[in-house]
C-alpha cells in the first residue's frame, strides 16, 4: 500500500487528503499537524473548517484509510509521498517585508523531513510558494539527506473555498511540476498515478518545477485582477449613473472575456489573492522588472481603495458621522459557504467604522465570535502565526456585539452593511427589519445581493456598489 502523509491540516491539506483517501481506497493517507486542537477537531463530529460536502467525505474514509494525527515525525518517516501544506504568510519584517513570502514554516518542515527519513521520498509542495522555492528546499534536503534520495514536486492547489470538494472531485486541471531528469519524471508519474484514480489523464498537466510554481501565482493574480478591474468600473458607474451589473453582463457576453469574476463588490479577500500578488510583485522587483511589479501592485491598491471608498460612502451618507450609531454587519467571512475570514474585506470595513466610533452588531452564520474578535483586535502579523503561537484569548472590543440572527443585529440600528453574499440575506423580511430600525434607515450593500428598488419602496436609503445612486446619496460627498 502506498502511504501518503500531509503536513498541515488546514483549508488545503484536510479537504485534499480526504478526497484522495475517498478516491484511492488502496492508499493510506495520514494528515499531521502539531496543533493538537485541530487534530482533535478533525477526529470529531465538528470539523475545524466548514466546507459543503466535506463532512460526508471525511466520515466515509476516517478510520479506514484516512487518519489525522499529531505524531508528525512517525508518519513522515513511514510515508512514500509527503505533501507539505503549511502556511506561507507575507513577511512582516526583514528583507522583503510586506511583500515576500515567509518560508520559515516550509524550511522547518523540510529540515524535519530530512531528519526523520530513512527511505527515499517524494516531497510535494502543496502550499503556494514563490518561484524557485523547490530549489531551496531541494538544497536543504540533499545537504541533510544521509544518502536518501528526495524528489521535489510542485502540485499547486486551485481550490475555491465554498466549492472545494466539487473542485477536487472534478478539477479543471491538476498541475504537477518536477525535474526533467529520469528520477524527476518517475516521481511525476507516481503522483500522476494517484490523481489518475479519478481525474481524466488529459486534465493532468505536467511541467517543469518553475512553470508549476509560477502558474499558481499567475492564476491568482489574473483572477484578482478581474475583480479589481470590475471594482474600478463600479466607481466610475456610480459617478456617471451607469449600472455595473449591466456593464458586467454586456462585457461578459464577449466570449474572449467571459462572465466569471465580474461581480463588483466591497473587495476580494481570502488567504491567497493579496499574498500571492505581493509575492509576485517582490519576485518581479528582485528580477529587475519594476514596471511589471508596479502593474500587479495596482491590483492590490484598487482593492484597498474599494474598501476605503465603501466606508467613506457610509459615513458621508449618515450625516458625516457614525459615532455612537448602531450598524448591523451582515456577514464577516470573505465569501459565502465558508467560515474563512483571512483577508476578508469585513475586517477593513469594520475597523474603519470603529475608527469613527460606530457601535457594531455582527452576524455571520459560520464565523465564531472568537474568530471575529481575533480579526478585529489582533495585528495581521499575529493572525498569520500558527494557532498555537497566537495569543490565547483575543481582546474584547467594547463597541462590538455578536448575535446569531440578522433581525437581532438590525434591531435599533441606523444602518445595515452587507459584507458577505450569504443566500439568506437575499430572502430576509426587510419590511420587518425596516420597522425595527432607526429612521432614516440605510442599507449599504457591499455584495449587490438585495433588490434595490424593492428596498427603496419600503423606505430604505440604499447604496449598492456600482449601481445608480439614491437621490439622497447624490447630495452627499463621495469621500468623507
Amino acid at each position: 500500500m502506498v502511504k501518503i502523509c500531509c503536513i498541515g491540516a488546514g483549508y488545503v491539506g484536510g479537504p485534499t487528503m480526504a478526497v484522495i483517501a475517498l478516491k484511492c481506497p488502496d492508499i493510506e493517507v495520514v494528515v499531521v499537524d502539531i496543533f493538537e486542537p485541530r487534530i482533535i477537531a478533525w477526529n470529531s463530529d465538528h470539523l475545524p473548517i466548514y466546507e459543503p460536502g466535506l463532512d460526508d467525505v471525511v466520515k466515509q474514509c476516517r478510520g479506514k484509510n484516512l487518519f489525522f494525527s499529531k505524531d508528525v515525525e512517525k508518519h513522515v518517516a513511514e510515508a512514500d509521498i509527503v505533501f507539505v501544506s503549511v502556511n506561507t504568510p507575507t513577511k512582516t519584517q526583514g528583507l522583503g517585508a510586506g511583500k515576500a513570502a515567509d518560508l520559515a514554516y516550509w524550511e522547518s518542515a523540510a529540515r524535519m523531513i530530512a531528519d526523520v527519513s530513512k527511505t527515499d521520498k517524494i516531497v510535494v509542495e502543496k502550499s503556494t510558494v514563490p518561484v524557485k522555492t523547490a530549489e531551496a528546499i531541494e538544497k536543504i534536503l540533499t545537504h541533510n539527506s544521509k544518502g536518501i534520495n528526495f524528489q521535489i514536486l510542485s502540485n499547486p492547489e486551485f481550490l475555491a473555498e465554498g466549492t472545494a470538494i466539487q473542485d477536487l472531485f472534478n478539477p479543471d486541471r491538476v498541475l504537477i511540476g518536477g525535474r526533467e531528469t529520469p528520477e524527476g519524471k518517475k516521481a511525476i508519474q507516481a503522483l500522476k498515478d494517484v490523481y489518475a484514480h479519478w481525474v481524466p489523464v488529459e486534465r493532468i498537466i505536467c511541467t517543469n518545477l518553475w512553470s508549476a510554481e509560477l502558474s499558481k501565482l499567475a492564476a491568482n493574480a489574473f483572477l484578482a485582477q478581474r475583480i479589481s478591474s470590475v471594482n474600478a468600473m463600479s466607481a466610475l458607474c456610480e459617478a456617471t449613473g451607469a449600472d455595473v451589473f449591466q456593464v458586467s453582463h454586456a462585457i461578459g457576453k464577449d466570449t474572449r472575456i467571459g462572465p466569471k469574476f465580474l461581480n463588483a463588490s466591497v473587495g476580494f479577500g481570502g488567504s491567497c489573492f493579496q499574498k500571492d500578488i505581493l509575492n509576485l510583485v517582490y519576485i518581479c522587483e528582485c528580477n529587475g522588472l519594476p514596471e511589471v511589479a508596479s502593474y500587479w501592485k495596482q491590483v492590490v491598491q484598487v482593492n484597498e481603495y474599494q474598501k476605503t471608498r465603501f466606508v467613506n460612502r457610509m459615513v458621508s451618507s449618515m450625516f458625516n458621522t457614525v459615532s455612537g450609531k448602531k450598524i448591523a454587519i451582515l456577514g464577516f467571512a470573505f465569501k459565502k459557504d465558508t467560515g474563512d475570514t483571512r483577508e476578508t474585506p469585513a475586517i477593513g470595513v469594520c475597523q474603519g467604522l470603529l475608527g469613527d466610533k460606530a457601535i457594531l452588531s455582527i452576524y455571520d452564520p459560520q464565523v465564531s465570535q472568537e474568530q471575529i474578535q481575533r480579526d478585529l483586535s489582533m495585528h495581521k502579523s499575529e493572525l498569520d502565526r500558527p494557532p498555537h503561537l497566537q495569543p490565547a484569548s483575543p481582546t474584547a472590543i467594547k463597541q462590538v456585539t455578536f448575535v446569531w440572527d440578522a433581525y437581532e443585529a438590525a434591531k435599533g440600528a441606523h444602518g445595515i452593511c452587507i459584507l458577505t453574499e450569504w443566500d439568506e440575506f437575499k430572502t430576509l423580511d426587510y419590511q420587518k427589519i425596516y420597522d425595527d430600525m432607526q429612521k432614516p434607515a440605510f442599507v449599504f450593500d457591499g455584495r449587490n445581493v438585495v433588490d434595490v428598488d424593492k428596498l427603496r419602496q419600503i423606505g430604505f436609503i440604499v447604496y449598492s456598489i456600482g449601481k445608480p445612486l439614491d437621490a439622497w446619496l447624490k447630495d452627499m460627498p463621495a469621500v468623507a
